[in-house]
């Protein structure tokens, strides 16, 4: 049992449950009662790295017994390293190849993928595309020339890649290429109908939307050709909770509920987390999928971590973006959001750049206005004169924020 192993090797947990009343695993008792256990936050594994070198006291094995050791990119703290042993690496393998196997991709068909196999966790997913059988062809970050060309000379049938780097390919692909399908994950925007109509329509090919989070797996969620959410890919290995991200309260699972995704390893070794909290905040279905799967499907609505509060109105970027991009063709469907003081609250209106026709700056602020409940100062700039990225593209930028 996975709590038993807690108490017995990770020190961190075993004084996080005792604190909270359990002795004991057998106090603890079973997923039935998972809701009175303590959350764990991305904060505490940080602290407990940076008092119990190298993996922390929420570690469970020795470092010389991990297989594998990832680490976050650090962008919103400091990097936190993220063991695996053997067992380990062969479950992130198995959830991989369920994930990006969901939307058709089959052995022998071939696939180009962006992502770098460095410290950071989407690397581990370039294992999913062997276990499926597909012919995979690796380029990296940041070599688009090289991508241009095994696209021309390879003819792959599938890309993975971002959102933002499909947008960006989207206006460097010749409108004739052998891709069927755009594999798109890494951030949120894969899924917002607007956007993938304009990817769709710009790369001649189907988008699919793909969702992790490397402390708990690569990959955990992905869509069918149904594109209506994605299927949970983990069963048996991650036990998954939806919550009110405010209070902390479970939530039930039915169509249309949101909340935000908590998660716990049921076999993890090297360091199984309970209860973790993700910051993803989703939009979730329970009903049969049009494709007979019957699995949880979700769609990612924005994460805590990127959310501003303008006036009492949480905003997140995705969403905004999603707004703007119902402009299109007028609009390019970048974005920029330039906050006015370096803090999550902001007073309104909030300042917003927008790649597009120059006569559309009001009519997107009242569209704003009436689905966000927020009031925006939107700037028109011309096409292609806000940033691009061959990974993630920034949508708030605080440099200029007092």
């Amino acid at each position: 049992m996975q709590v038993e192993r807690l108490f017995e090797r990770s020190a961190f947990y075993r004084a996080k449950l005792r604190a909270a009343g359990f002795s004991s695993a057998q106090a603890v008792g079973g997923l039935d009662r998972i809701a009175e256990l303590p959350f764990t936050e991305k904060d505490e594994l940080r602290a407990s790295q940076a008092a119990h070198p190298p993996l922390g006291a929420h570690a469970a094995i020795d470092i010389s017994q991990a297989a594998r050791i990832y680490s976050t990119s650090g962008t919103s703290g400091t990097p936190l390293y993220i063991p695996l042993t053997r067992q380990d690496v062969g479950q992130w393998r198995e959830i991989g190849r369920r994930t990006y196997s969901c939307n058709g991709l089959k052995a022998g068909e071939r696939v180009v993928t962006t992502y770098g196999a460095g410290p950071f966790v989407a690397g581990a997913a370039l294992a999913a595309f062997e276990a499926i059988g597909a012919v995979h062809i690796p380029v990296g970050v940041g070599n688009t020339d090289k991508l241009l060309a095994a696209v021309e000379r390879l003819q792959p049938e599938a890309l993975a890649c971002t959102p933002s780097y499909a947008l960006y390919l989207s206006e460097k692909l010749p409108r004739k290429h052998s891709l069927q399908r755009v594999l798109v994950g890494g951030e949120p925007g894969g899924g917002e109908q607007p956007f993938r109509e304009k990817l769709q329509s710009a790369l001649g090919a189907k988008v699919y939307e793909i969702m992790g989070i490397g402390d708990i797996a690569a990959s955990l969620w992905g869509e069918c050709p149904a594109q209506a959410g994605m299927h949970f890919s983990a069963e048996g290995l991650i036990h998954v909770e939806l919550i009110d991200p405010d209070t902390g309260a479970v939530k039930g699972f039915s169509d249309g509920e949101t909340g935000e995704l908590v998660y716990t390893h049921l076999q993890r070794e090297a360091a199984p987390l309970l209860r973790f909290r993700s910051r993803d905040q989703v939009r979730m279905w329970t009903s049969p999928c049009s494709c007979g799967r019957n699995s949880l499907r979700v769609r990612c609505i924005g994460r805590t971590d990127d959310m501003l509060i303008v006036r009492g109105v949480n905003v997140f970027p995705s969403a905004v973006r999603e707004v703007v991009a119902r402009f299109q063709p007028r609009v390019t469907g970048a974005i920029l959001i330039q906050p006015r003081l370096r803090a999550v609250r902001q007073e309104p209106p909030l300042p917003i750049m927008v790649e597009g026709d120059a006569a559309l700056a009001q009519t997107i602020a009242r569209a704003i206005r009436d689905a966000l409940a927020f009031t925006a100062e939107i700037r028109m700039v011309p096409p292609q004169s806000l940033p691009r990225s061959d990974y993630k593209s920034r949508l708030v930028d605080f440099s200029s924020a007092g």
